[in-house]
């Protein structure tokens, strides 16, 4: 990085925290302890107002807030942002009713020409292929702002052949396959749960009160919340290279690897209604898997292939 992009960080990074240390400068910049010092004093020359605290807990105080300079963005962060920017193109709902057009249209027209015909030539060197999205998600943004407020939602629930009213603490949502997903805590049940958000056919906001556990759930510990039911079935299968990959791809809170020896395992549980489900999914690793156990499994899954052979 640049020492005039690193300062132009810097301003923002202590104009947001005020007081800082030079541990904090180096940690957050990679630099070391000379380079923070030599750093701190060309803000000094800028007109930063820096104060110097001695002691234990001393380091540097701003005495007040600056005005800072307009963002400028480099030509390489302008293509990681154009990049960024393509991901949504294959979804058709997004949350905070954000069109992918709209916003494409603002971020071209805010380029200079040169990087705009950069941009117009990365276009024809490079292909973004997405999963389409399948089916709208209408509640998305409420189900986001849930999640991130700690609010309790009523919703009815469209499962295969019935509806339902549940209670639900969402913890984040994700889009995988061409549908979005909730991950939340069913209030009502006392359960982990994942929602296709496409199913969800009325979302409303409740006086609940929800359970302070959750409040620092994130989407990358959500999973631990995951507990099976008595009904729930063991299995246990063994992996090829391709497998994990192929579980890496795609997995779900009731599985996960494990290695044993020199061999690696998918081990889980299923519930007895998730039997259709994991047959098709088993299904979709093809030579990469092998089950161990249930015997049962096995027996269904060798069913599922003869019958897609009868089909043929």
């Amino acid at each position: 990085m640049k020492k005039s992009e690193r300062l132009n960080q810097m301003l923002r990074f202590i104009n947001q925290k005020q007081h800082f240390t030079l541990q904090d400068l180096m940690q957050e910049f990679q630099i070391s302890k000379r380079t923070a010092l030599r750093d701190i004093a060309s803000l000094e020359e800028l007109g930063a107002p820096l104060y110097t605290e001695y002691g234990r807990y001393g380091g540097y105080r701003l005495l007040n807030q600056m005005q800072l300079p307009p963002i400028s963005f480099t030509s390489q962060e302008i293509y990681a942002l154009y990049f960024a920017l393509q991901a949504l193109h294959s979804f058709s709902t997004l949350p905070f009713q954000i069109f992918f057009r709209s916003i494409h249209e603002k971020f071209i027209n805010a380029l200079s020409d040169n990087q705009r015909q950069e941009i117009e030539r990365m276009q024809n060197r490079v292909s973004f292929r997405h999963t389409e999205q399948i089916k709208d998600s209408t509640h998305l943004e409420i189900l986001l702002l849930a999640a991130v407020q700690n609010i309790v939602l009523k919703i009815t629930y469209q499962h295969t052949h019935k509806k339902s009213t549940r209670h639900i603490h969402p913890i984040a949502i994700y889009a995988m396959k061409g549908y979005w997903y909730c991950q939340a805590y069913d209030m009502d049940k006392k359960v982990y749960r994942v929602f296709r958000c496409d199913r969800m056919t009325s979302v409303e906001r409740t006086e609940i009160q929800p359970l302070k556990e959750l409040k620092d759930i994130t989407i990358q510990n959500a999973h631990s919340l995951w507990k099976p039911s008595e009904k729930a079935v063991p299995f246990k299968c063994l992996m090829s290279q391709t497998g994990i990959e192929r579980f890496q791809q795609e997995h779900y809170p009731s599985m996960k690897l494990v290695r044993e020896m020199e061999n690696t395992y998918m081990v889980g549980t299923y519930e007895p209604d998730e039997l259709n489900f994991m047959i098709k999914y088993l299904a979709s690793y093809g030579k990469s898997i092998k089950i161990i156990e249930p015997i049962i499994l096995k027996q269904y899954l060798r069913q599922f292939y003869r019958d897609l052979l009868d089909h043929i």
